[in-house]
């Protein structure tokens, strides 16, 4: 169950956040980035089944790495007192994650896929591609809403990026204190390059270009 737990976050999180993050890069355009963010929503509610899709490749894959992910939290007994190594760091720094996107993906797709969350947006995202960019900018305009985006994608980033490491470990791809080390380093280095382009994406969504103006 536990090599389960981590193919899942690997598949379903990572795919679902690296098609958010492409698909929210099309809004850097100054000139054409709400229309080019509006025109990707729109082609990815086209994909045939999607709800199919939604189903069984992203939502029962990530209750389960959730439900699961709050069962190991919750039986985990940080030792980092007695033990400050930065591996039992990573270890308690990747169940405090897993909390954080457990409450922040459900604030997400009720916001935005379905416009369920009282007080905030009302309309569905994928329901109205034509407003998309309208939506999530008015959302993301909101600093407390934007503070929620900028923890939830870096607990995000931290969590995928770590989870990759562990994964390559306990599965037996990385064998070897010198061959984790290494990827260690990779993944921190993919982590840190992630988490640029997504807080790069959103923030487009209220100053044109993103952080580089439009630079890229």
């Amino acid at each position: 169950m536990r090599k389960l737990h981590q193919l899942t976050g690997i598949m379903p999180l990572g795919l679902f956040l690296l098609e958010h993050f492409y698909t929210n890069s099309k809004a850097l355009s100054a000139a054409t980035g709400a229309a080019d963010f509006n025109n990707a929503v729109r082609d990815l509610q086209s994909i045939p089944y999607i709800l199919f899709v939604e189903i069984g490749g992203i939502f029962i894959p990530l209750i389960y790495h959730a439900v699961y992910g709050l069962v190991i939290t919750i039986e985990a007994r940080p030792n980092n007192l007695n033990y400050p190594y930065p591996r039992n760091w990573f270890y308690l720094i990747q169940r405090i994650t897993g909390v954080i996107l457990f409450f922040f993906i459900t604030f997400h797709v009720l916001n935005f896929r379905f416009g369920m969350v009282p007080g905030l947006n009302s309309v569905s995202v994928a329901h109205h591609p034509e407003q998309a960019f309208s939506i999530v900018k008015g959302e993301f305009q909101m600093t407390s809403i934007f503070l929620i985006y900028l923890v939830g994608i870096t607990a995000t980033v931290w969590h995928l990026a770590n989870g990759i490491w562990l994964f390559m470990v306990d599965w037996g791809i990385t064998i070897g204190e010198r061959a984790q080390r290494v990827t260690g380093y990779a993944c921190l280095a993919f982590g840190v390059l992630l988490l640029l382009v997504g807080i790069n994406a959103a923030v487009a969504f209220i100053r044109p270009g993103g952080l580089l103006g439009g630079f890229l």
